[in-house]
């Protein structure tokens, strides 16, 4: 146990030891360079841990490692649940039907097909195949976080799909400003989208919540085209406006789906255990209670009886916890243990990419189109 008599004082000097890691990944974020690349301090927390874990390690008191594990598992968990103060139901209710379709058409079908070819065509273990599919479908690092406790995964599996998490999301950042500017603002016909249906595919397609807020900041007001204008009846700041909101209510929607995929993963791995099993044996049904437990949170945060300024500092603090997580999952991750993987998780992620930016697009045009 960690806390028990023999191991308390070790832990506590474990866990301040992850805390000051991720008070430095916090810093750095907050540097205007990283921080407008769209970098969260979840991101650089596992980079200084991996850093620790491949070069200092040896130098820190073994005692200190139920400390690490604690903060790569409970306190994990329990951010995840207090992750629910960043949404409402009423949320997601102002994007409509279509963003929700949209939402849980990419979620599902990008999950499967990431998991799907992570095992059988690139033949990556069933872990980093799923760790991996949940970071591109869901919400990037945070949903690789919330997906570790239920497959039980090592912690340099996570490190692998937090990479590609960061690797693809970052290409997405930049990607999108340029396919809106390029082409969908000024095309006609298919390939037309108006701001808000661009904000719907941005929430439903791009990794980080943090990178979904920064493509419609990086998109100039004058290049709202004027065809949109006319036809919409509204002023192309008004426009660029209701492209960002809908970006990020979509991407929110997409966030708080993580809690019902955990538990069908859960049912999923529960029914797998069972086949694989004893024909006697009775079948352990795996509910992650933390996701739940999210959802609730998120429930109570609709009602709106917590002031605004106490959320945002609950949801600082949160940031903080999930970053001392990630770092502690960073600080188990050692390369030699990547070892057999090679280029598997890049073509895995770079399939989900693809999929993302064209299926996503496609996606988005049908159901704006019928709903």
């Amino acid at each position: 146990m960690a806390f028990s008599k023999e191991n308390r004082k070790g832990t506590m000097y474990g866990v301040i030891f992850v805390a000051i890691f991720a008070a430095a990944a916090t810093s750095i974020a907050q540097i205007s360079f990283i921080h407008n690349l769209g970098i969260s301090p979840l991101v650089i927390g596992i980079v200084l841990g991996i850093f620790y874990a491949n070069t200092l390690h040896q130098h820190i008191p073994s005692a200190w490692g139920t400390g690490i594990t604690f903060s790569g598992k409970k306190i994990l968990r329990f951010a995840i649940v207090f992750y629910g103060f960043r949404i409402t139901f009423q949320q997601i209710m102002a994007v409509g039907l279509s963003g929700f379709t949209v939402s849980l058409i990419m979620l599902s079908t990008t999950f499967i097909l990431g998991t799907y070819l992570g095992m059988k065509a690139f033949k990556m273990d069933r872990d980093t195949s799923m760790l991996t599919a949940a970071g591109g479908a869901v919400c990037g690092a945070a949903a690789v976080l919330a997906t570790e406790p239920v497959l039980k995964a090592e912690g340099y599996k996570t490190a692998v799909a937090v990479s590609m998490v960061v690797l693809f999301g970052t290409a997405s950042m930049f990607l999108y400003p340029v396919i809106y500017s390029t082409i969908v603002a000024h095309a006609t016909g298919f390939l037309h989208m108006t701001p808000e249906q661009f904000g719907i595919y941005t929430g439903g397609t791009i990794h980080e919540v943090a990178q979904v807020v920064a493509v419609p900041a990086s998109i100039p007001t004058s290049v709202i085209p004027a065809q949109d204008v006319t036809a919409l009846g509204m002023s192309a700041q008004a426009l660029h406006t209701q492209m960002a909101n809908s970006a990020v209510i979509v991407k929110m929607t997409r966030v708080i789906m993580i809690a019902p995929m955990l538990i069908v993963l859960g049912i999923y791995l529960s029914m797998q255990a069972k086949k694989s099993g004893n024909a006697g044996d009775k079948l352990q049904l795996v509910i992650p209670w933390f996701a739940v437990y999210f959802v609730g949170m998120a429930g109570f945060n609709s009602l709106d009886l917590v002031p605004h300024a106490i959320v945002g500092t609950i949801n600082t603090i949160d940031t903080f916890l999930l970053t001392m997580a990630m770092t502690a999952l960073g600080m188990g991750t050692i390369f030699s243990k990547f070892k057999g993987l090679g280029l598997a998780p890049i073509y895995t992620a770079g399939s989900m990419f693809i999929w993302l930016v064209i299926g996503g697009f496609i996606v988005t045009k049908a159901v704006t189109a019928f709903l």
